[in-house]
């Protein structure tokens, strides 16, 4: 705020001295005159600031602009944290306080102008603002500020900026963390922080494993965002400084309370009294807190207490176990605040990479000749911003063969380097957490079941005697394990390693005297010698995979010796021409020793072990030995095997003295088993040996839950009436099987069925409608699937038969399996007659798979599963429509169906289903999602309705489209489109100029506008925003993209939007891309700041936005004309049904 007489002198210098301390300053530089009204920018530059300097001059109070500006940052000091400076230049501040000398000459005049106003309205309210700048001036001049009179204006100027720096506490900012590579949790907070009811505080638990980054994230956002609360605090490292210092709880009290109450010293020495000081200081200010690395739900309840805070307030908990913070006292209030989770996965492998650019080169990106290098560092550590912090910083100025050795002891893995050290301490702060069992629990997982199905294994882990669901559910809490989409255990790399390291520690030298043995070779050597012990808990063996792994390490060594024998004769080369002939031979000679090893490798003489080398084990509980043959009795197989796995098993049947009374889960797929015991009725021989070993008859195979018998030789499959506890049954690719008994109607307990690709298995068992827990039946490619639905159709001359008569149900429609929750029927040549009538006895059915089939339209049966969820119809190549499927589906997936044109919904669904529609190229329609059309068949009312106006010659005009998952090879010429999806209708066709109709035009990809009341009328409302912009080409052949950023500044909304198509240019001409935002009420309302960005994510290079522009379209409130767009705005999917921030639209695009 200045006054004339210091516009061009003190305060340009001012102006300038802040602008060059990095202090974002605005200055207002117009003349106005007297009695003009304040900008509505400049109220909004005041509001948004956090300080202003008022500059108190001899004809500050002249100004009726100063006055009101003056009104509006102490009416701003009051309801916020704003900083107020007052400068007076060359004046006395009591001839302000008490408006004398020019300050009461000028209000003077103010009043006598006033008085004269001859609109009665303006008079009072002159008389109003008088009254206001009189006590404005009055304030202003109490508070603490800066004289100027008689002193060197630059060392006031100097002073003011120092004190600026000081109470903005910009030296805190500029320590702001560097980030990289979380700009989307950034954006998250960011938009948490921002939204939310003031009436209201808010909880954000951030959690993730130890290294993940969550501390540099949370203090990145408290050194953003902490100004912009009453209150703030940052206690760091509680958990490590509670494990390190008694009566540490409350020294970190005092810190929270100290920074509450701005005070320095804070005399208190019993916790629970600090507690309630703490309660009474957060429920009286707006505060932003930070608690840091909380690993104890009890430090919450000290440091937050139970009374709540105040309304606005947000607090932030880092820490390792996301189950935590809900534990606290706070949640079991009547009204617990409002809580959200963000975990922390880790980089991805572009800013991973970067990252360990900048640690490494101080750089984003790796030096020239170290790119291989430095990628395969980043792809070890797995987007672990800790590791790759320290493997970075740990190769500073390092050559290029220093990277080869880290890089091959990093990918050795025989043991830790000292940096892999430093990274494991403090992965393992989380596993040092863990109960005993949980310990066990996890080194478990790390060494034989990272990947494998969570279902199957925790059945084999409970076996083994783990508390699964607690222990699962604690590893997952902290981070040390997590489930894949497809429901498979999945662990950080590293983590994995730690676990495998902590059992290693256990005998570096020995690995018969550990408690599992994961590595092949050391599993091979040790049953070579016969020196299994009691020790061992697990052990695999895998010579497949172990044949690989010697044939890499061979061919990395040849290599390496070739790069090194490139690098030390590089310059040699050049000079001596003999030297090149050589090295031509010598490269000859080192491809063919690559395929002589090769060559050995493939026919290497299979490995023969004895099948007593386990008698010792008697502990022995997983054990796979995976294309191993072992000769002899099984007779001494250990007792206790809950797992067992032997890929390729040599053997046509399962051996009679194989201990199995205990086992969980037999794995024998992909062996050369023809049938499962040695003749159909060797059953009874296991019988006879369970009883001579006074087992209870029950106990015969009793444990037995899950058999694995896919691509197997088998070619019958009986005896099921052994296997009483049978849960998982897989025939997967069995292509010699063609029978499988119908004892299998007695396996009450049997919950999934595969008989996928058995493709001469022509009669699935009936008895299978027994089954009274089946949950999954999958029959894809399976040659008896389509007898097996015609006989669905009359049960009841199956139901007389003899044969099967008794694993039958009573009724026929009973047979339709109730308890089936996925049915799968891929690839089975099924037409629409091919199905039953009825499906709805199949009523807890949710999935249901029918890719591959040659349907024309829905099957009629489909409609009758009232619990379906998901239906994939994906690869029918006749499929021309999908028709009112049941009202319960969420997901619909008809991806590659060339002949579908129409996807509807009844009218009964409360909401609108995924649908996922790729390469699906004929269909122009999903109801209630997207809509395409050529835009020559639009009805002009439409386009009128929509602001389009004068766009009648793009008619004509054909363009290049393709579809997003499509290559610019594959665009086809067609006549300009119209796309409708999410409220929002985007077209594109050839030319050089947005068009000229749209008013507001900007160079370059943004713009913002203030929107205003259209002068034709008051009596409008904002019906929609028409957006366009030009892509011009580097060259041929570049796609063109629709990627729109809106904002509305004033109410601090954001959407972002990704068309579904796309635009390829041709060599001449450039695309005006052209779309209409259908905005709901309230959401852009006059007197809103909005601004459009065209968005390029660097996908694709060669292709500039020339300019864009917008327009907004009204509508008449008292228009009772029928809507145009009812049938659009008809659909549940519009931008009003988007959330705002932390949210695009674009996101939800890509599910479809």
């Amino acid at each position: 705020m200045i006054g004339k007489d210091t516009r061009l002198g003190f305060m340009d210098h001012l102006y300038q001295a802040l602008v060059n301390e990095n202090i974002s300053t605005f200055l207002d530089e117009e003349e106005v005159e007297t009695g003009e009204e304040l900008k509505p920018e400049l109220a909004r530059a005041i509001k948004s600031s956090r300080a202003s300097i008022i500059v108190l001059s001899k004809n500050y109070a002249s100004s009726t602009w100063c006055l009101d500006e003056l009104v509006i940052i102490l009416e701003q000091r009051k309801v916020s944290n704003h900083i107020v400076l007052p400068i007076f230049y060359n004046v006395e501040p009591t001839h302000v306080r008490k408006q004398e000398s020019t300050f009461r000459e000028a209000l003077f005049v103010h009043k006598q102008r006033i008085e004269s106003e001859k609109d009665a309205e303006k008079k009072i309210e002159g008389a109003h603002k008088l009254e206001m700048w009189t006590k404005g001036l009055t304030e202003i001049a109490d508070l603490k500020g800066k004289d100027a009179t008689g002193r060197r204006e630059t060392v006031v100027i100097e002073e003011v900026v120092k004190e600026i720096n000081t109470r903005l506490e910009l030296h805190l900012k500029r320590r702001i963390p560097h980030i990289i590579g979380m700009g989307e949790s950034i954006y998250t907070i960011s938009s948490w922080l921002k939204r939310g009811s003031s009436e209201a505080a808010e909880i954000l638990t951030i959690w993730g494993m130890p290294g993940i980054g969550k501390t540099t994230l949370a203090k990145h956002m408290y050194m953003l965002h902490f100004h912009e609360f009453e209150r703030s605090s940052f206690v760091e490292a509680i958990g490590r400084i509670c494990a390190q210092q008694t009566c540490s709880l409350l020294d970190l009290q005092k810190q929270l309370l100290g920074d509450i109450l701005k005070k320095r010293n804070i005399e208190e020495h019993d916790a629970d009294r600090c507690t309630s000081k703490v309660e009474k200081a957060l429920s009286r200010k707006k505060t932003l807190l930070v608690l840091d690395d909380v690993d104890n739900f009890e430090q919450l309840d000290v440091l937050l207490g139970t009374k709540g805070f105040h309304p606005g307030s947000k607090i932030i908990v880092t820490t390792k176990d996301g189950s935590l913070t809900e534990k606290c006292s706070l949640f079991r209030m009547k009204f617990p605040p409002k809580h959200t989770k963000l975990p922390l996965l880790g980089l991805t492998n572009t800013t991973s990479m970067r990252l360990l650019c900048w640690h490494a080169f101080g750089n984003i990106d790796p030096q020239k000749g170290y790119e291989k290098k430095a990628l395969r560092v980043a792809k070890y550590c797995g987007g672990h911003p800790l590791a790759l912090k320290v493997l970075g910083s740990s190769l500073i100025n390092e050559g290029a063969a220093i990277w080869s050795d880290v890089l091959e002891m990093l990918e050795a893995k025989g043991y830790l380097t000292d940096v892999q050290e430093n990274i494991q301490k403090a992965l393992q702060i989380s596993f040092d957490s863990l109960s005993g069992d949980c310990k066990e629990l996890f080194k478990h997982i790390a060494c034989f079941f990272v990947g494998k199905e969570r279902e199957v294994t925790e059945t084999i882990l409970k076996e083994c005697g783990f508390q699964v669901s607690y222990g699962i559910t604690k590893l997952i809490d902290r981070c040390l394990l997590t489930i894949t989409y497809d429901n498979k255990f999945t662990m950080h790399q590293l983590l994995q390693d730690m676990g495998r390291d902590l059992v290693h520690k256990e005998s570096p030298d020995k690995p018969w005297k550990r408690s599992r043995v994961w590595k092949h070779e050391e599993t091979l050597d040790l049953l070579k010698k016969d020196k299994g012990t009691q020790r061992i808990q697990g052990l695999i063996l895998d010579m497949n995979l172990l044949r690989e792994e010697t044939l890499l390490r061979s061919i990395s060594s040849v290599r390496k010796h070739n790069f090194q024998y490139d690098d030390e004769n590089k310059s040699f080369r050049a000079a001596q021409p003999i030297q090149m002939i050589y090295e031509f031979f010598l490269r000859i000679w080192l491809v063919f020793a690559q395929l002589l090893l090769m060559l050995s490798s493939s026919h290497c003489k299979k490995v023969e072990l004895r099948a007593d080398a386990l008698r010792n084990m008697d502990k022995l509980k997983l054990l796979q030995l995976n294309y191993v043959k072992l000769n002899g009795s099984y007779k001494n197989f250990p007792k206790g095997l809950r797992w067992l796995c032997m890929h390729g098993f040599h053997l046509k049947f399962i051996p009679s003295d194989l201990p199995m009374e205990n086992m969980v889960s037999l794995d024998m797929s992909h062996s050369n088993l023809t049938q499962l015991w040695k003749n159909p009725k060797s059953i009874n021989i296991f019988i006879i040996i369970f009883l001579i070993r006074g087992y209870p008859m029950q106990q015969l195979l009793g444990s037995l839950k899950i058999l694995n018998l896919s691509y197997c030789k088998l070619v019958r499959v009986e005896g099921f009436s052994g296997l009483p506890a049978l849960e998982r049954l897989f025939l997967t690719n069995c292509k010699s099987l063609v029978y499988v008994c119908e004892s299998i109607g007695g396996c009450d307990n049997l919950v999934i069925l595969d008989l996928s690709y058995c493709n001469k298995l022509s009669n699935v068992p009936i008895s299978i409608s027994k089954l009274k827990n089946v949950r999954i039946l999958s029959l894809n490619g399976c040659l008896g699937a389509s007898g097996f639905l015609i006989r669905l159709k009359d049960m009841e001359s199956y139901a007389s038969s003899s044969s099967i008569g008794e694993f039958l149900p009573k009724t026929p429609k009973s047979f339709l399996v109730p308890s089936l929750v996925t049915l799968s029927l891929i690839g089975n040549s099924l037409s629409n007659e091919s199905f039953p009538k009825d499906f709805s006895s199949m009523s807890m059915l949710k999935t249901l798979y029918l890719n591959k089939n040659p349907i024309d339209s829905l099957p009629d049966c489909v409609r009758s599963l009232s619990r379906l969820e998901e239906l994939h119809v994906g690869e029918c190549w006749m499929l021309k429509s999908v028709l009112c499927p049941p009202p319960t589906i969420q997901y619909l997936w008809a991806d590659d169906c060339p002949s579908l044109i129409k996807i509807t919904f009844s009218q009964e669904m409360s909401g609108v289903p995924f649908v996922f529609y790729e390469e699906s190229e004929s269909l122009t329609e999903v109801q209630g999602i997207m809509k395409i059309q050529a835009v020559a068949q639009i009805d002009d009312i439409i386009l009128c309705r929509l602001g389009w106006t004068n766009i009648q010659h793009v008619k004509d005009h054909e363009i290049r489209i393709l579809d997003s998952y499509k290559q610019p090879c594959d665009a086809k010429k067609l006549p300009v489109q119209m796309f409708y999806q999410f409220g929002i209708f985007s077209t594109c066709f050839p030319g050089k100029a947005v068009p000229d109709w749209l008013p507001h035009k900007s160079k370059g990809s943004s713009i913002s506008i203030s929107i205003a009341m259209p002068s034709s009328s008051m009596n409008k409302m904002i019906h929609g925003i028409n957006i366009s912009f030009v892509h011009t080409f580097l060259g041929t052949g570049i796609i063109s993209r629709i990627r729109i950023k809106v904002e509305n500044v004033t109410t601090n909304r954001t959407w972002i939007y990704c068309g579904h198509m796309y635009a390829v240019g041709e060599t001449d001409e450039d695309i005006v891309w052209l779309c209409h935002w259908m905005f709901g009420d309230n959401e852009i309302k006059i007197g809103d700041e909005v601004g459009v960005t065209i968005i390029d994510d660097g996908t694709y290079v060669g292709v500039m936005v020339r300019e864009c522009a917008i327009s907004l379209v009204y509508t008449d409130n008292n228009d009772n004309e029928e809507d145009p767009l009812s049938y659009y705005k008809s659909w549940n999917r519009r931008i009003s049904d988007i959330r705002y921030k932390g949210y695009s639209l674009e996101a939800e695009k890509q599910h479809q």
